[in-house]
Parts: C-alpha cells; structure tokens; sequence
C-alpha cells in the first residue's frame, strides 16, 4: 500500500494554500479550545495567526505555549496538514497580518473593503500575532490511495 503521507514540498505548499485553519491551545485545566482562524505561511517560515486580546485565547496565551494549526480540504479526496510548534507573542503589522490576510481570503477588493469597514480595534490596537515554526508535522493525503 502507498503511503499516504505527504512529502516536505507537498506539505509546506499545502499549508501556504488557501485553508480556513482551526487553532488548537490550551487555555486552562479543561478540554483545549479549538476555533476556526485565518492564517498565514510561507515554506519554509512562521504561521502567523492575528486574534483578539481580549478574547478567551488572548487572555490565555503565553510565550513558548505549544499551538497546533490543522488545515483540510473538505471534498474527496481529502487532504489535511496539522502542524505544532512553540509560540511566540507580539504585535500585529497591520499591511501584512490585517491588510494581506484579508485579501489572501476575500480577494483584493472585498479584502481592502473588510479592513476598512473594520473597527477602531482592527487597528492592532486589540489585537496580538501569533506566530510559531512548525517543530512537529502530521499529513494525509488520501488521494494516494
């Protein structure tokens, strides 16, 4: 049987894709909490992920905490990438984490209108970046079979 899993160039292209990723962290003694995000990669670099501070994952990260980012396709043959990895806690830049990341998942147009319509808060003020190198890659593309 082949396998299934997929190789360094395959999974690093497929992350970089156009994914809706979900974001799995712990935030306390129960079940960790997993919400669906945006986020951003380039091979070989850093998932960037913008969330709120004052939110429940805000309120709860810390530098070095361990997040996992699990990006899937949903139609046959299915084809998921999960990625795990040390987080670091910063900043926004508003033109490459707010500004792109809206045009990498609505387009040029309704991007730059979704950021503009935006809040006072969109500003970066009240919100942080995550971002983390993938230590830990997990892969299946079944359309190996």
């Amino acid at each position: 049987m082949p396998t299934l899993h997929m190789t360094e160039a395959e999974r690093e292209t497929f992350l970089a894709d156009l994914h809706i990723g979900l974001l799995a962290m712990n935030i306390g003694d129960g079940a960790p909490l997993i919400t669906p995000v945006w986020y951003s990669y380039n091979p070989g670099g850093e998932v960037r992920i913008v969330i709120g501070k004052n939110g429940a994952k805000g309120k709860a990260i810390k530098d070095g905490q361990m997040l996992s980012l699990c990006a899937q396709t949903e139609r046959p043959p299915y084809k998921y990438v999960t990625v795990e990895g040390p987080v670091t806690v910063g900043a926004i830049d508003y033109q490459r984490d707010v500004v792109a990341m809206a045009q990498k998942y609505l387009g040029e147009e309704a991007g730059r209108a979704y950021v503009s319509g935006g809040s006072p808060e969109s500003s970066g003020a009240a919100n942080l970046l995550l971002s983390f190198t993938p230590t830990s890659w997990k892969t299946v593309d079944y359309g190996k079979r």
